[in-house]
């Protein structure tokens, strides 16, 4: 879990910085499991997020939060506008380096009378919870998640009830308990792998940042305690305390990390996480600001997948059953190669029909197609006629001559149909934002895939205004290169956005994107062709691999066939280049409102 008791030491330290001694302004409740502080303090405004969801416990700053609030104001809400509502932050503090956040918070109650309000952020997975407390009577007044007895044998959550904290599990602290004796103690007392002794022994690790440990003094990630020397204990132990200092004196280093191959969100920390140079790190000013983001990004991924996990399923089983039909009809095409060899023998019958009597079962005739077989054996009907006979091969043959042209027709247009929808598999994979996926349901629409939302014309223009822009890049000598986003876009990329002498790029029999790049080819440099090739590649079924071929030609050389579905085109006089797209390419180019985006 990313955010640990090391990140919440960084984040309780930036609450105690920046919101000691504020004043409580608003309260709401947009969801079910959190709530958002409004706070001002030294002539600013800050919103906090504490969330007790079970997936995603959180609490930090936020910039970016837009939920609204319920019409109706749930019991806890109403609660804590009761108690706390135009209170003042006396207290921000951590319950050693576990998962554990209180205020001590002062505001007057019915009478006028300063009293104080504990208010407890527990996050433990499916377990957290936002408690208010009584801090003179230790009594519960509320809380976001109620716990009878039926539920927890260990600790009721109840109004009333007495307020502790969660069963201790007995690690050391290693803020205030880090020596190299007991180190050693806890550590080799099991025979365990050598992160996992780490974070079974240390409240507030968690099992990457134990990694992290180990990776730092070194040591392979699974050495286990029974076999590790004293020198690499002392190694560890070095590295360990070495960690701790800097959280101790406040050296934080708030970053996410990606893995852009896989456009992954990998995790984020309050450390530099050196186990994972190989990949992007990308550093924040404040703690909350990482964490903010990392939600929002996790947050969107899932958004976007579960919103296009329908639509993609759907274009892939039609791709599956589209393939399926082309299987059966290349196999019935196979089928007719029979008929050449009909014809064959019922030009040969015709040729001998002097010797065909009715009544006979098979003949043998020569063979003057083929020089090395002198005789051939046919076989006939014996209830037909020599010219029934023949008639019946001929017959056959044309049957099977008609049903072959009507099969090469069938398989062109189920291969040009698969590949339209490889392209949108392609697309839906890669959406980046709601506009995007809208924009392929009504194109599946109008292709009539799937059922029309039904929008109605006084909306064309206005969804039509809202149609996002190709994705734009820079090469590395200033040109800028377009790429397609789907289909739709491929086709007003190619016919509307470009120029005739535009240089057009696109995988060789590969699904992916159409690019652009808006110069010709008598002045298009070796770097800059070869940059909207990785970019072709990139946006393309074949983004992670090796090799890939790319053909591009002027612009003018690209043709739309009558009736071709969005996005597939023909052309000609085409070059190709083998190009293996690599991601840092890819950022380097990346343009946002016309300049070259750079990430820390």
């Amino acid at each position: 879990m990313a955010l640990d008791g090391l990140t919440l030491y960084g984040i309780t330290k930036e609450l105690q910085n920046s919101i000691t001694g504020a004043k409580i302004d608003k309260i709401s409740q947009a969801e079910n499991d959190e709530v958002l502080l409004s706070i001002r303090g030294d002539g600013k405004t800050f919103k906090l997020l504490i969330s007790a969801n079970s997936s995603n416990p959180r609490i930090y700053f936020v910039e970016k939060y837009k939920k609204e609030n319920p019409l109706k104001a749930p019991m806890f809400l109403m609660i804590l506008r009761k108690y706390i509502q135009s209170g003042r932050i006396l207290k921000i503090s951590q319950e050693g380096l576990e998962r554990i956040i209180k205020f001590d918070i002062e505001a007057y109650d019915d009478l006028k009378t300063p009293k104080v309000r504990s208010l407890i952020i527990e996050i433990m997975g499916r377990h957290s919870n936002i408690i208010l407390v009584d801090k003179d009577s230790n009594k519960i007044l509320d809380s976001i998640k109620r716990i009878p007895i039926t539920t927890s044998s260990v600790r009721e959550v109840l109004p009333g009830k007495d307020y502790f904290l969660p069963p201790s599990q007995g690690k050391l602290n290693p803020i205030s308990n880090l020596d190299f004796s007991s180190f050693v103690s806890k550590i080799t007392s099991k025979d365990l792998l050598l992160y996992k002794a780490i974070y079974e022994s240390y409240s507030g690790i968690s099992p990457l940042i134990a990694k992290e440990v180990c990776y730092r003094a070194s040591l392979d990630l699974d050495s286990s305690t029974a076999s590790i020397s004293n020198f690499q204990l002392e190694r560890l132990f070095n590295s360990f305390e070495r960690m701790i200092n800097q959280i101790k004196n406040h050296i934080f280093y708030p970053c996410i990390v990606s893995d852009l191959a896989l456009d992954k969100i990998i995790d984020f920390s309050i450390i530099r996480l050196t186990i994972y140079d190989s990949l992007k790190i990308k550093e924040y000013e404040s703690i909350s600001k990482a964490t903010e983001e990392f939600y929002l990004l996790r947050d969107l991924k899932e958004r976007m997948s579960q919103k296009n996990s329908s639509l993609k399923k759907l274009v892939a089983q039609k791709i599956d059953r589209l393939e399926n039909k082309i299987s059966k009809q290349k196999n019935e095409l196979h089928e007719t190669l029979v008929m050449e060899e009909l014809k064959k023998k019922g030009d040969l019958l015709t040729a001998y029909i002097y010797m065909l009597e009715k009544g006979m079962k098979f003949i043998n005739v020569p063979d003057f197609y083929n020089a090395n077989s002198p005789e051939i054996t046919i076989g006939l009907d014996e209830n037909l006629s020599p010219s029934e006979n023949i008639q019946k091969l001929y017959k056959k043959y044309n049957k099977l001559k008609k049903r072959k042209s009507e099969l090469t027709i069938q398989i062109n247009q189920s291969q040009e149909e698969l590949s339209y929808l490889q392209n949108v598999l392609l697309s839906i994979e890669n959406c980046e934002s709601y506009q995007e996926i809208e924009d392929i349901r009504d194109e599946l629409a109008k292709e009539g895939y799937i059922k029309s939302k039904g929008i109605n014309k006084k909306n064309k223009k206005r969804d039509a205004s809202l149609a996002l822009e190709p994705l734009e890049f820079k090469s590395t000598d200033g040109t800028k290169i377009l790429v397609g986003r789907n289909n739709r876009q491929n086709d007003q990329l190619t016919f509307k956005i470009s120029s005739p002498d535009d240089i057009w790029l696109h995988t060789k029999d590969i699904a992916g994107s159409h690019v652009i790049i808006k110069t010709s080819l008598d002045l298009v440099s070796e770097s800059t062709l070869k940059e909207g090739a990785i970019l072709a590649a990139y946006h393309s079924k074949g983004r992670l691999s090796s090799n890939v071929p790319v053909d591009y030609t002027s612009r003018k050389n690209v043709k739309k066939p009558s009736g071709a579905k969005p996005g597939m085109v023909i052309y000609e006089n085409q070059h190709t280049v083998y190009i293996t797209p690599k991601e840092e390419d890819i950022i380097r180019m990346r343009c946002i409102n016309g300049e070259n985006k750079t990430d820390s």
